[in-house]
């Protein structure tokens, strides 16, 4: 076995000698290693989010799925699709969904490798392996809501195969099959409309031009589509998920200063994959600083020089069009809803990676041709130690993402500014019962955010079961100052004036939180217990079923329905 990875890291004359369903047995095993720590971790932040909720398991919820924009955390009809056939096999258990997610990983580098060998590209299986093991990716594998970037990246490169099949063939079955995939692949995420982009480039690369008529004609229903997929998509982040408001208020100058950055950041996790986390810090965008013009500058600068030495090697100017064309999507110019937290994350650059690890490896097996052959033997050792370090370091960090606990307390140690790592911690600890543990939470996303409504409503959630009722209603009532159509806060404040028997306030709260979220199981059983000690039995009975209705394992609704009934035969027995 160790010959047969030896063999496989010298020059590509010599990976043919190493038939490809070895190589995937060797990328899956090294795969499978590197991210045990994932396999057997939980649920993390907006995973239950992804999870298919119970209103959407029936086959009317999968109809929802594709055809109601807003029933999903985001419009990923296909990968919804796919959560709701496997909760249909393996319900809520974590390990099942982080599989998958791990399997696609595998089958996307096993992809790359085949597209690598078809195009003849020196170092494919170290290209491969390098994208396979390099931490940077462990975000997408190990974190399950980002199944749609796996899922997708299969799609991707099996669209790609195929069409680089037709552009040697040119046959009309071999295209159909490979617009197919690449439709697929837009309904589960939109990144993938970059790929006739990519492709040009790809023939750019290979031919050392592009035709209109042979290259870009074919591709053209592709750009269309691509392009629909994107407009639609960035406006459903902005008008249905919520990318809108002061933190997304930037101007074209701010934009291309943060692209330029971006670009860089990416770069550099790439080249040296230190300090990665969860939540990187939110940079400020000023062009009243002059050093943030030197990201731009210097992209320029690093395009320009590409452009220069393209006559002697295509390669580089390649992968950095493939790189910044397939990150374009998340360099700043269209709002994504995560830049309220930061600008860039791990995941953004799943698939733009291949634009420099190809090229890299490419680099690295024409270098090794030059080595002498009573050295040949350095060229493989050093790649597998490359290979090796990167498995270890890829290990390393799938550990971080084994709960939810674990990944906000490592991001807080790397990122002490993460407001909502804090928030979300604070959430942790209370639910586990450990209330004090959580105020500081909460008090430090005020600090750093004060203008947050959902920490004013946790924060007031603790003070009220701590039973400093003023506290906690001073908090629900600046949460709702901040955003008055916020329904749990709303919800909340009518239970702290049910405690304090302020009846009709607390009605008027529970009716505001029904009309912002109908199927508020709580507000209904709130509102119902508020209008039975009104006297108002009916109207009570109809709300405590209609949060059992919602939601049957409402353990305070069946209590207070239990309650209201008993109490109506007691006062019927003694007519």
């Amino acid at each position: 076995m160790l010959g047969s990875i030896v063999s496989a890291f010298r020059p590509h004359f010599s990976l043919n000698r190493v038939p490809d369903w070895c190589l995937a047995v060797l990328l899956a095993g090294a795969i499978l290693f590197a991210y045990l720590p994932a396999l057997q971790g939980s649920f993390l932040w907006d995973d239950q989010a992804h999870v298919t909720r119970p209103d959407l398991r029936s086959l009317r919820g999968l109809e929802r799925i594709w055809f109601d924009v807003g029933a999903t955390q985001q419009y990923y009809p296909l990968l919804h699709s796919a959560f709701w056939f496997e909760h249909r096999l393996w319900g809520d258990a974590s390990v099942g969904y982080h599989l998958v997610t791990v399997l696609f990983h595998i089958l996307a580098a096993c992809l790359v490798l085949v597209i690598l060998r078809r195009l003849k590209v020196p170092g494919a299986f170290l290209a491969a392996g390098i994208f396979a093991l390099h931490p940077v990716n462990v975000e997408s594998v190990a974190w399950i809501a980002e199944q749609k970037n796996t899922l997708s990246a299969v799609f991707y490169l099996g669209a790609m195969l195929a069409y680089l099949r037709f552009d040697q063939e040119r046959q009309r079955t071999t295209y159909i099959v490979a617009l197919g995939l690449f439709v697929l692949g837009l309904m589960t995420k939109p990144v993938v409309a970059t790929l006739p982009g990519a492709l040009l480039v790809i023939c750019w690369w290979q031919r050392g031009g592009v035709s209109w008529r042979r290259d870009v004609w074919p591709l053209s229903p592709w750009f269309v589509l691509g392009g629909a997929a994107g407009l639609f998509m960035a406006w459903v982040e902005h008008k249905v998920i919520g990318a809108q408001g002061a933190a997304y208020e930037l101007n074209l100058l701010e934009r291309l200063l943060l692209a330029a950055r971006v670009i860089w950041f990416y770069l550099g996790k790439l080249l040296w994959p230190a300090d990665l986390m969860f939540v990187y810090p939110r940079w400020e965008v000023n062009p009243t600083i002059w050093w943030q013009y030197l990201f731009l500058l210097g992209a320029v600068a690093l395009g320009l020089l590409l452009w220069f030495i393209r006559h002697r090697w295509r390669g580089p100017l390649a992968g950095f069009l493939f790189f910044v064309g397939t990150l374009f999507p998340a360099m700043g110019f269209a709002n994504v809803y995560f830049f309220r937290y930061s600008f860039v994350a791990d995941h953004f650059q799943y698939l733009a990676s291949l634009g420099v690890i190809v090229v890299a490896s490419s680099g690295i097996a024409m270098l090794l041709e030059a080595v002498p052959r009573r050295a040949s033997w350095a060229g493989p050792a050093l790649c597998i130690a490359l290979v090796g370090t990167l498995a270890v370091l890829t290990w390393q960090q799938s550990r971080m993402y084994g709960d939810p606990l674990t990944l906000y307390r490592a991001t807080l140690d790397r990122n002490s500014s993460c407001w909502m790592c804090h928030n979300n911690l604070g959430i942790l600890l209370r639910a586990a019962g450990r209330r004090w543990e959580a105020i500081p939470h909460y008090e430090a996303v005020l600090r750093l955010k004060p203008d947050d409504a959902v920490a004013h409503n946790n924060l007031g959630n603790v003070l009220a079961q701590e039973q400093a009722f003023p506290l906690a209603m001073a908090h629900f009532e600046e949460a709702l100052r901040l955003q008055p159509s916020y329904a749990e806060a709303h919800n909340n404040l009518g239970n702290i004036l049910l405690q304090e028997g302020r009846l009709s306030e607390a009605v008027s709260h529970y009716q505001d939180a029904l009309r912002l979220k109908p199927s508020f199981a709580d507000a209904h059983n709130g509102l119902g217990r508020a209008l039975f000690l009104m006297g108002r039995i009916a109207e009570a009975r109809e709300h405590f079923n209609e949060a059992l209705r919602i939601n049957p394992n409402h353990a305070l609704a069946r209590r207070n329905r239990a309650l209201l009934e008993f109490s109506a035969d007691k006062a019927e027995s003694k007519k």
